[in-house]
């Protein structure tokens, strides 16, 4: 039996040429899902777009673009579920990686016709969805100074160099951390807050082994001395990342929670997904098992 999907595919993600994407998901998926394509604008974005196909009684949502469309059609789907398909198409394709799904159309599209689904947590914070991570002081300072034309030549590497440029720049802050247990007040260089991340999110590496479906949000806090201290806590954490072993750092701190509020002084602006949504403060809260999304099976 033909299943039906909302497409919901954004024209201006990325590098490559729109159409032809399109044609390509078009000519794999159609033989067995039939499309209704939607196409995000700047007066209509992924987050509406699939809340109205919702609305409408769609049997699942495909969503194609950069982690921002792809977070925003995640989270207009939690708690409902509907499943969602990714096809990642943007510069860093963070929650493709973060998830173990490829970054190639092909390959993409062969995991949702497969149709084998995965709940996995998603979390709330300040009201939107969060995916992946929310990050505040460096992260986030990072994520806004990342120069366009870095990005478009360099993908997930131009966050790394705009990060590298800044960390002579750091501003300690004053964090004060809240969670179900225990309140701290902390000087910070950054604080990150992941439901799942990456790899390459560095910062959100001090637990390692970050589980997107085990209830709980990663919370690693770095509060390094000085620049040098700064530098060889991001190594620490590289080595986490790159071998899957918590963080021996005396500048690195973290906690597992299900719930987290972060207060600073002063304000801090806050990067949510990839995107800067605001300033602090920031409240998080986990939703296990809240989004169900097309995965690969242990084969693949």
């Amino acid at each position: 039996m033909t299943r039906s999907a909302c497409l919901i595919f954004n024209p201006v993600a990325g590098q490559r040429d729109p159409d032809e994407d399109l044609n390509k998901i078009v000519n794999i998926l159609k033989p067995e899902i039939e499309l209704d394509v939607q196409f995000t604008t700047p007066e209509k974005d992924a987050e509406q777009l699939t809340k109205t196909a919702v609305e409408q009684g769609v049997q699942m949502i495909i969503a194609s673009g950069g982690d921002g469309t792809l977070s925003a059609a995640g989270g207009a789907v939690v708690e409902t579920g509907i499943p969602l398909g990714i096809i990642p198409r943007g510069t860093a394709n963070a929650i493709a990686a973060a998830l173990g799904i490829p970054d190639t159309i092909k390959a993409a599209c062969k995991i949702i016709l497969e149709g084998k689904t995965k709940k996995i947590d998603v979390a709330r914070c300040n009201g939107k969805p969060m995916v992946l991570l929310a990050g505040i002081g460096f992260e986030a300072k990072t994520v806004e100074d990342a120069d366009r034309e870095l990005k478009n030549n360099f993908g997930m590497l131009a966050y790394v160099l705009s990060g590298l440029q800044k960390l002579g720049e750091l501003e300690p802050f004053e964090a004060k951390i809240e969670t179900d247990e225990n309140t701290v007040t902390i000087t910070a260089g950054a604080v990150t807050i992941a439901n799942a991340a990456p790899p390459t999110s560095i910062l959100a590496q001090g637990p390692a082994g970050i589980v997107y479906d085990d209830g709980l949000l990663d919370l690693t806090v770095v509060t390094p001395k000085n620049q040098v201290n700064a530098i060889s806590a991001s190594y620490e954490l590289l080595l986490s990342a790159i071998f899957g072993e918590s963080a021996k750092h005396e500048a690195i701190k973290y906690i597992r929670t299900r719930y987290v509020k972060v207060t600073a002084k002063p304000p801090q602006k806050i990067a949510l997904d990839g995107e800067i949504i605001g300033e602090t403060p920031i409240d998080v809260e986990c939703i296990p098992g809240g989004l169900t999304i097309f995965m690969p099976t242990q084969e693949d």
